[in-house]
């Protein structure tokens, strides 16, 4: 008998088109959550992910798109030691990259309204990218590094009779 040992490559990445309503946020957080928990990130990176998702979708639906119907994409795969998220939307073109931190050190009072879920977003993933898309929508990419790496090959066993 020979045994030999072949190496099989995992990949998975998985896409959510819904519609961009608020009330639709407990299925998205839910299918971040669901993914990147299949894609063997740790519990504290999903967590980061859910709420930064979260976020970003909720100012997709609030700013973006104001009220007028449209879709979100979410797509959610790894890359060794990093989960991606893409958000795709059709909103009109808009670049939270280019939105500088809020002042933290001025009181509640005399801060302006805004942008802190963006800034919260930025605290909780490693990188946050935009890109105006070929159809002129909107990408938002956010990664996170997870401290374990992505499960890409497994080890399977076959035993050969000669």
């Amino acid at each position: 008998k020979i045994s030999a040992r072949c190496r099989a490559t995992i990949s998975m990445t998985l896409m959510l088109r819904i519609a961009a309503e608020l009330n639709n946020l407990p299925a998205i957080r839910r299918f971040v959550q669901e993914t990147a928990t299949a894609l063997a990130a740790p519990a504290r990176a999903i967590d980061d992910l859910v709420l930064a998702v979260d976020e970003s979708t909720t100012n997709i639906i609030e700013h973006g798109y104001c009220g007028q119907p449209g879709d979100i994409e979410i797509e959610v795969g790894r890359a060794g030691e990093t989960v991606v998220v893409h958000l795709r939307d059709q909103a009109p073109p808009f670049d939270p990259t280019r939105l500088p931190d809020p002042d933290l050190t001025l009181s509640l009072e005399d801060r302006p309204v805004g942008r802190m879920g963006v800034f919260l977003t930025r605290q909780l993933v490693d990188a946050v990218t935009y890109r105006l898309t070929s159809q002129g929508g909107n990408e938002l990419t956010l990664t996170k590094k997870t401290a374990t790496p992505q499960p890409t090959s497994q080890e399977i066993p076959h035993e050969h009779d000669h």
